[in-house]
């Protein structure tokens, strides 16, 4: 829940940081092909959104585990059915897989 929590207040921020990002740029006449600052603008917001997406991305994975705790699944591999090596867990709580399958080709 800790993790959840912590991505949560992640994606507020982030969600703070494109709105300023978008506000700012409604207050002048933007026009980022001709605007020297422009480039770095879109830039910005664009990362911001790639950040945004990670965050979501890993609220899901964090969601999947929570269900998967509920389930009495949580900590085996979804892979091979093992058990996942608590120091994987403690690394990546939202891991589904052990370190084997993970990196086995797909």
């Amino acid at each position: 829940m800790a993790e959840r929590r912590e991505t949560d207040a992640r994606i507020a921020a982030l969600l703070g940081d494109f709105d300023g990002i978008v506000e700012a740029n409604a207050l002048v006449a933007v026009d980022d092909e001709h605007d020297p600052e422009g480039s770095s603008t879109a830039f910005e917001r664009a990362h911001v959104a790639s950040l945004l997406a990670q965050a979501r991305d890993h609220l899901d994975a964090v969601d999947h585990a929570l269900e998967r705790l509920e389930r009495g699944g949580y900590g085996r591999c979804e892979g091979c059915e093992e058990l996942i090596p608590p120091g994987r867990l403690e690394v990546r709580p939202a891991a589904t897989t052990c370190v084997r399958c993970a990196g086995a080709p797909r």
